[in-house]
């Protein structure tokens, strides 16, 4: 009898130990995806950061261009003479113009994209 409970309290012992090693692995293991979602949020975060300063860079770019786009019409009004050389410079001018919008457009496009996978991240983090 004296056996019999023996083998029990050692059965249930080593139920024990064994439950206790699961369950901290998997502590240790939600803990290390944790921190992967963590460095993951950190790089969207940053991304996101990063592409919304490039996309205000480039909207000023393309403001500035714009304005000098408008300065070289101006002179070609008033010049006359060299009206077919100003009227190009404009035109060159505007293309950049176009060309910044648009890659400003891209990087606010970017931006939001990584601001969203962060927030996925996040949520996964809750």
């Amino acid at each position: 009898m004296i056996a019999i409970i023996i083998g029990v309290v050692v059965v249930v012992a080593l139920v024990i130990l064994a439950a206790r090693r699961v369950a901290e692995n998997r502590r240790r293991e939600r803990e290390r995806e944790r921190e992967r979602l963590r460095g993951e949020v950190a790089g969207h975060r940053q991304e996101a950061e990063a592409h919304a300063v490039t996309a205000t860079e480039k909207h000023d770019e393309a403001e500035q261009e714009r304005e000098r786009a408008a300065e070289h019409v101006a002179i070609a009004d008033e010049h006359l003479t060299i009206a077919d050389e100003q009227a190009k410079a404009a035109k060159e001018r505007e293309r950049r113009a176009a060309e910044a919008e648009e890659r400003a457009e891209r990087e606010r496009r970017a931006a939001g994209f990584h601001d969203e996978r962060a927030s996925e991240r996040e949520r996964k983090l809750d």
